[in-house]
C-alpha cells in the first residue's frame, strides 16, 4: 500500500533572516524532491509559517492576474509572496483584502536570481488567512523562541566564535554557505519582543486616557 508523504513542518522565521537565506538544495536526485531552503541559523526550510501586517497588494500580470503581496514583521522587515492561477485561494485574498491587515501565511519559499547576479527570496503561498493582534503577538513570541534555539544549536556546533566544526549536517552548510554574523538574528528577536512591549506600553496608555 502507498504511504501518503507527510508534509513539511513550516518553520517560523523573521524576515530578516528569511531573506538572508539564499541557497536552497535537494537532498535526494528525483525530479519530485523537495526543494529546501537553508536559513542562515543552520536549518532547513520545505515550508515557512508567518504573520504580519500585509502593507500592499498589487496585481503584476501581464496577461493574467499574478499577485503580489508584502507583508511586514515587527522589526520593519518585508516578506515578498506571489499567487497566480495555480494558487487560486492565495490570489483571491490578496486581490479581496484591504491593507493593512494582520494575515498568518503559510508557503514555499521560492529563490530567483536578478539580472545583476543578487538572489531574491520570496514565498509562493499555500494559504493567506486574516487574524487579529493577539495571533500576531503569539506568533512573535514563538518565531523569537525557536529563533533562538537555531542560534543556541548554531554556537553549540560551531563554538562561540563560529570557528568549530559543525556535527549537525544544516549547521555545517550554513556555516559553509553563509558568511553572516549569527548575532545578527539574536538582534532580530530582541527587537521583535521589544516592540512587541512597546506597543503593549502605548495600549495601556490609550487605555488609562
Amino acid at each position: 500500500m502507498a504511504t501518503t508523504p507527510t508534509r513539511e513542518v513550516a518553520r517560523r522565521v523573521f524576515a530578516g533572516e528569511f531573506n538572508d537565506a539564499t541557497y536552497t538544495f535537494k537532498e535526494s536526485d528525483d525530479e519530485r524532491a523537495p526543494v529546501y531552503l537553508l536559513l542562515p541559523t543552520g536549518e532547513r526550510a520545505n515550508r515557512v509559517f508567518l504573520v504580519g501586517t500585509l502593507m500592499e497588494t498589487e496585481d503584476v500580470g501581464d496577461d493574467s492576474e499574478y499577485w503580489q503581496g508584502q507583508v511586514i514583521d515587527p522589526n520593519g522587515d518585508r516578506y515578498y509572496m506571489y499567487a497566480g492561477q495555480y494558487q487560486p485561494d492565495a490570489a483571491s485574498m490578496l486581490r479581496e483584502l484591504e491593507p493593512p491587515a494582520y494575515v498568518s501565511v503559510v508557503g514555499k519559499p521560492r529563490t530567483y536570481e536578478t539580472d545583476d547576479g543578487e538572489v531574491n527570496v520570496s514565498i509562493r503561498p499555500e494559504s493567506i488567512t486574516e487574524v487579529d493582534a493577539a495571533t500576531r503577538d503569539r506568533w512573535v513570541v514563538e518565531t523569537a523562541e525557536r529563533t533562538l534555539e537555531r542560534i543556541r544549536r548554531y554556537e553549540d556546533e560551531t563554538g562561540e566564535d563560529g570557528d568549530g566544526a559543525a556535527v549537525d549536517e544544516y549547521v555545517a552548510m550554513a556555516a559553509e554557505e553563509y558568511d553572516l554574523p549569527i548575532e545578527n538574528y539574536r538582534r532580530q528577536v530582541v527587537e521583535a519582543l521589544e516592540s512587541l512591549e512597546d506597543e503593549e506600553a502605548v495600549a495601556a496608555e490609550a487605555g488609562d486616557a
